[in-house]
């Protein structure tokens, strides 16, 4: 089944609950290494992570793990109402769309983790896609995490794949 029964959890929610976990031991680290190291450490997993979630959503594409196929994914992050979205391109070599309300730097603030509410949500997105299929890079200059109206988020097929279409 997918996420789009409604049977399986959203990921809204998931990273609810890995905050509520992470938190704890995230203030142990700064106690015992300082807030840049603690950070540091928590990127680096949360990284290693990602990759390794995008690989294994790629393991499970019908059709292979596409740029059509994962923009066809995207309900994964947007479900409860998580996110609002405004595509500006969709084809089979751009993605390309600005997200302008995001529930997920709203929740990490309520927690109290605003602070690495970037790492623990918007590293994890080149990190998946690299996971996902290397021959897909991903952009984005700013991010609603860290401030801005909107994040504005690029993905392309990179130019020796293009030449193979």
């Amino acid at each position: 089944m997918t996420a789009k029964s409604g049977t399986e959890m959203g990921i809204l929610k998931r990273r609810r609950i890995e905050a509520e976990i992470v938190k704890p031991i995230y203030e142990a680290m700064i106690r015992h290494f300082g807030k840049e190291k603690a950070q540091a450490v928590l990127k680096e997993a949360i990284t290693a992570d990602a990759v390794r979630a995008g690989k294994e959503m790629a393991a499970k594409q019908e059709g292979g793990a596409t740029l059509e196929n994962f923009a066809a994914m995207q309900y994964l992050w947007e479900q409860d109402d998580a996110l609002k979205v405004d595509i500006l391109a969709s084809d089979d070599q751009h993605l390309d769309y600005n997200v302008t309300r995001c529930r997920y730097a709203e929740m990490y603030r309520e927690m109290g983790l605003g602070e690495i509410g970037s790492i623990l949500s918007c590293t994890r997105d080149e990190s998946f896609i690299q996971g996902y299929n290397s021959d897909i890079e991903m952009s984005r200059s700013q991010t609603i995490m860290k401030g801005a109206d909107f994040c504005n988020f690029r993905y392309r097929l990179k130019e020796k794949q293009k030449e193979n279409l």
